[in-house]
């Protein structure tokens, strides 16, 4: 089992350094996992094009193959490989809420894996928020996996220091941000469907979509 300490990096949550923000980008595209902050809790990312990658993810969360994957992007445009169509509703709600707090699930493109959407032909989307997510998504050039860092079936984790020893041991590199706020993850809207509809509410209570759901 690898020492934690090995591969823990204290990152700043505001200013990430360039340094450890480009030594997890490099182990990100050779293939491997690192652990990252998001806005309350941490995630696990890895190359979301790489099926080898998403291969890895399942493995160390113990995660049932039906379960999909959810991605995150720096810019818009880094939409339009991953989906068939953009409907104007999802425009309507990336308005709103991008970045960060909703993630939008949308009928996948053919370079998406199957293995990431667990055969579903559908991938959930988000515009990273948090400065650490953005900026490898950035340097990455390629959606990131933001699926949360907790064994299957486990609490999500917003600090590093209780993520399970299993999960830590299958990781390459963890960026800790110290304890972060916790909370419910995002909110989830499927605009694959018309109308659209909302699959979880998280972040952003449903009340907050009235007006672009039919709630």
């Amino acid at each position: 089992m690898k020492n934690p300490s090995d591969h823990r990096c204290r990152i700043d949550s505001r200013r990430p350094q360039n340094g450890l923000i480009r030594r997890a980008v490099d182990i990100i595209a050779s293939g491997g996992v690192i652990a990252f902050p998001t806005r309350g809790l941490y995630g696990l990312g890895a190359d979301a094009l790489n099926a080898r990658s998403i291969e890895k993810i399942f493995a160390i969360k113990r995660r049932p193959r039906r379960a999909p994957i959810l991605v995150l992007i720096e810019r818009r445009r880094q939409l339009m490989p991953l989906v068939k169509r953009v409907p104007r509703a999802a425009l309507a709600l990336m308005d709103r809420f991008w970045p960060g707090r909703v993630t939008l699930v949308f009928e996948a493109s053919a370079v998406v894996p199957e293995i990431l959407t667990a055969g579903s032909g559908r991938i959930g989307i988000r515009m990273a928020g948090h400065p650490v997510a953005r900026a490898l998504v950035r340097q990455l050039k390629s959606p990131l996996t933001a699926t949360s860092a907790n064994l299957s079936g486990g609490p999500a984790v917003a600090d590093v220091d209780h993520m399970p020893a299993e999960l830590v041991a299958g990781l390459d590199l963890i960026l800790d941000a110290g304890p972060l706020a916790g909370g419910p993850g995002s909110t989830v809207v499927d605009v694959s469907v018309q109308p659209p509809r909302l699959i979880r509410e998280g972040i952003v209570p449903a009340r907050s979509l009235e007006g672009l759901l039919p709630l």
